[in-house]
């Protein structure tokens, strides 16, 4: 499970000023959408708008935006609305990143994507061409000051959790995705608080960068994540001694 230990440091952290709260509700607002176009409005039996709404509870997305991005998912016609594409290409160091992207316009998302990656150092591949180092895997980070880890760890193992991790400050309970919600909930109805959680894909192996690896690496993420129609990315990179990006 290192792997899946060094998530922490893999995902990059979101939300961090008012714009960028903004996409992030507009992207799950998207997604909540979606998921209601696909298996209706109810959460009971869709298990991917479970998954949307648990997000968006974390995020503090407002309960009328959940609500109108519901009915339009309900009142879509088929076919209607986004696509879900998913794009995967290498950056600097042979680093692998995977964009998955709901969009209205294929060859837009597609020539928008190819120029972050050539822009910075990469290249785009082919569907399969580093999917295949990744799994999607639950993700539930807890403080460790604020529940004993025995206590944790009989807690979700017997909800069935794939493992619990100490790692720095925090423990990190792994679930398979079917998993994440009955070990999510069974964890929050033991009153232990839940700073972080979600289901990703996780690399099996990591690329170490630093230097201008690092920063064209970093400005390439930043770039994708900008894209409205970007919904998640993932990397299998450490950044070693790296500042923020700056912009071009």
């Amino acid at each position: 499970m290192s792997g899946h230990s060094k998530w922490a440091n893999i995902k990059r952290t979101k939300g961090k000023n008012d714009a960028m709260r903004a996409k992030v509700t507009t992207k799950i607002s998207k997604e909540i959408t979606i998921a209601a176009r696909m298996g209706g409005g109810n959460p009971v039996g869709n298990m991917r708008l479970k998954l949307a709404l648990t997000k968006a509870r974390q995020n503090n997305v407002p309960k009328d935006i959940i609500k109108r991005a519901i009915d339009k998912g309900v009142g879509a016609s088929t076919g209607a609305g986004f696509d879900e594409v998913t794009y995967e290409g290498y950056g600097p160091g042979g680093a692998a990143i995977i964009a998955e992207c709901n969009t209205d316009n294929r060859n837009r998302m597609a020539a928008d994507i190819r120029h972050a990656f050539n822009h910075n150092g990469g290249s785009l591949g082919a569907t399969g061409s580093v999917g295949w180092m990744f799994k999607r895997k639950g993700t539930i980070i807890i403080d460790k000051e604020k529940a004993e880890e025995d206590n944790v760890m009989l807690i979700a193992l017997e909800a069935g959790a794939e493992d619990v991790i100490t790692e720095g400050d925090t423990f990190q309970v792994i679930t398979s995705p079917e998993d994440f919600l009955t070990v999510s909930e069974a964890i929050e109805n033991e009153n232990i608080p839940v700073e972080a959680s979600e289901v990703a894909m996780i690399p099996d192996t990591t690329v170490n960068l630093e230097g201008d690896q690092a920063e064209t690496m970093s400005r390439l993420i930043a770039e994708l994540e900008e894209m409205d129609d970007v919904q998640e990315v993932y990397h299998n990179c450490l950044f070693i001694h790296i500042s923020e990006p700056t912009r071009h």
